[in-house]
């Protein structure tokens, strides 16, 4: 599917007629976001703009080359975009590219930051006189969105934090959930950093308008902030991770500890009970009366004894 935003008598209109290509001319558009789109809306873009749309491994790319350049006649950026799947995120790449004032936007997936972007250029239109203006306005959608995803995630560390401190209980389940809030974690500083290495790369060229120069700087310290809040949040759960362990592990130590004290106990009145177990015809006990409350008695006493030891020591 294709959406072109034209302008026209100081508004724009979407439209989705890839033959107005052959009326129009550069300064009359201002934006083609292209979502899903069939090998004939590539071509036309292609050969309106005479440029060569990104391919999906392309876009994928990690090397800093890949994330920004530069050409004679267009500047390429290609960033990660998250889009929610069940408890986590899907991470969906996307291709800007700029050529002759035109933005082109290039997605397989429908993106809450897109239909926000085209919202505010419905609104404000003159803030977007150049395809320039209208990138640096999407990564700003994204950058707060970004900044929404970092405080959610640090509400359910915080939230997390609270039932291990009073909960009596550390099960596998925690332990889960603290390693799917670091997945979470270390993917939302990846994506962030992602945009850091864009906005750098902007900042450093001198194809993009003057007015835009001031926004791409506070635009970096918020994410540079968003990055130290995301790796604090990381380093909350590693606490909270090694706390969960330390939990159980006194949980376990107290269960053998329980275990070991029942053996004391039952060692010395077993002993005697071997000993006047055994069926030894000369045995100077084997024909007392007395022997059987005897052993019993015998038994009770160093039980008793036993325990009072360890009372004694602290063991208790």
């Amino acid at each position: 599917m294709i959406t072109i935003y034209l302008k026209s008598y100081n508004k724009i209109v979407r439209n989705a007629d890839v033959k107005l290509f052959d009326d129009l001319g550069f300064d009359d558009i201002l934006w083609i976001d292209l979502f899903s789109p069939s090998p004939k809306e590539q071509k036309a873009v292609e050969s309106f703009l005479e440029i060569n749309l990104q391919t999906r491994q392309q876009v994928e790319e990690i090397e800093s080359t890949s994330k920004y350049s530069e050409t004679e006649n267009t500047i390429v950026c290609n960033s990660n975009f998250f889009t929610p799947a069940d408890d986590s995120f899907a991470v969906e790449p996307v291709s800007f590219i700029v050529s002759e004032g035109v933005l082109v936007s290039v997605r397989n997936a429908e993106l809450r930051t897109f239909n926000e972007s085209a919202k505010r250029l419905q609104m404000n239109y003159r803030a977007f006189s150049t395809g320039y203006h209208l990138l640096i306005s999407i990564l700003e959608v994204r950058i707060d969105y970004d900044a929404d995803l970092v405080e959610a995630l640090a509400k359910q560390v915080a939230t997390l934090s609270k039932h291990i401190t009073i909960t009596d209980k550390v099960d596998q389940m925690i332990l889960r959930q603290i390693n799917h809030l670091q997945e979470n974690t270390m993917l939302l500083r990846e994506n962030i950093f992602d945009r850091q290495r864009i906005l750098s790369g902007i900042l450093r060229s001198e194809r993009f308008p003057n007015d835009i120069y001031p926004r791409l700087s506070l635009m970096i310290k918020d994410v540079n902030s968003l990055i130290n809040h995301a790796d604090f949040s990381f380093e909350r759960l590693d606490y909270l991770q090694d706390t969960a362990l330390g939990l159980i592990n006194i949980e376990q130590n107290n269960i053998t500890k329980v275990f070991t004290i029942a053996a004391v106990f039952f060692m010395p009145p077993t002993l005697v009970s071997s000993i006047y177990g055994m069926n030894f015809k000369f045995m100077p006990e084997f024909d007392w009366q007395l022997g059987y409350p005897y052993a019993l008695g015998l038994m009770a006493l160093i039980s008793i004894g036993t325990y009072l030891f360890c009372r004694w020591k602290k063991l208790l």
